[in-house]
């Protein structure tokens, strides 16, 4: 089911189905969000809240909202997600345990700080499996935490890929319900394993207007297929159908941004840039060249805020324009 060419809308229509069946079962009907204020501070940025809300039965998600400062509403927002790390503390720059406690976060990851620093406002979630949603109850539990949750959600016909999505989807849910979102301006960045999902809930999720997925758009053959890779990041049966360029394609012509690293190890400059150009010949043939960009830092498996939130900023310009 990969684009080979025509009616482009009618392609998506096909794969996104697809891909919606592959990523596995998820409730049908959404229930009460159930939101939660835990603490409210200021920041010399503007404020930043920690919040609780619930995604599904037996299922809170833990997330920062982050208004920046002198910016009236309705507020541009980025949903920003960590990927394999102590988790979403490294987005506001604080220690997990004690979140009052500044740290320097590495590789451009504090995303909330570098959106608030320009005028966006941020919602960061906590991923399933990681950070303060760790596995913390089984005797045993695997190194990068991912593992257990995979396994748990194949056994229940799901996908640990698919329930992030669907946090995020619910995080959407949230940013309606505040009131004060110009959701016609609403993105989604993350790296790594939360650039995956950033892919992928672009693919998905209709109310997505900006998508920045760093350090993960590659052709799975060179990346995931090739090279070790933790089980997150695999869809059963999805590479009989579709590439990766096929999936963030599902986006256009919204606008994207792909980050990358030139010595990226694990997801190698070369797959990328092959991937990147079925990409843009997608947003060609939807009329939308111009909003698909490539942004290639000099290191490794890293965010690069200096050379990507130019084109982000230009995403936001363009993204309630755009159907």
């Amino acid at each position: 089911m990969s684009y080979s060419g025509g009616d482009v809308k009618a392609w998506q229509r096909r794969l996104r189905r697809k891909l919606r069946e592959l990523v596995g079962w998820m409730p049908a009907r959404p229930c009460v969000l159930n939101v939660r204020s835990i603490w409210k501070r200021d920041h010399k940025l503007g404020t930043i809240e920690k919040i609780a809300f619930t995604a599904e039965e037996h299922c809170d998600v833990l997330a920062y909202v982050c208004i920046p400062r002198g910016v009236e509403p309705p507020y541009p927002f980025m949903i920003c997600l960590q990927g394999h790390s102590t988790g979403m503390h490294n987005s506001i720059g604080v220690d997990r345990e004690k979140d009052t406690r500044p740290i320097k976060v590495a590789g451009d990851r504090d995303f909330a700080l570098g959106c608030m620093a320009r005028g966006v406002a941020a919602l960061c979630i906590e991923q399933r499996s990681f950070g303060y949603r760790r596995e913390r109850v089984q005797r045993h539990v695997s190194p990068h935490g991912c593992h257990d949750a995979v396994m748990h959600s194949l056994a229940l016909g799901r996908t640990l890929l698919g329930e992030r999505v669907y946090d995020v989807d619910r995080g959407l849910d949230y940013l309606a319900w505040r009131g004060d979102v110009d959701m016609k301006r609403v993105g989604v960045m993350g790296n790594s394993g939360g650039g995956t999902i950033s892919l992928f809930a672009a693919a998905l999720l209709s109310r997505l207007r900006l998508a920045v997925p760093s350090c993960y758009l590659c052709r799975w053959c060179d990346c995931i297929m090739s090279i070790y890779h933790c089980a997150d990041n695999y869809v059963p049966g999805l590479l009989m159908y579709a590439e990766c360029a096929d999936v963030m394609g599902l986006f256009a012509p919204r606008p994207v941004v792909i980050v990358a690293g030139r010595t990226d190890p694990i997801f190698p400059i070369a797959g990328v840039r092959k991937a990147f150009g079925d990409l843009k010949r997608i947003y060609k043939a939807a009329g939308a060249a111009a909003n698909c960009k490539l942004v290639v830092g000099p290191g490794g498996h890293r965010f690069y805020a200096e050379l990507a939130w130019p084109k982000i900023l230009r995403g936001f310009d363009v993204c309630g324009d755009v159907s």
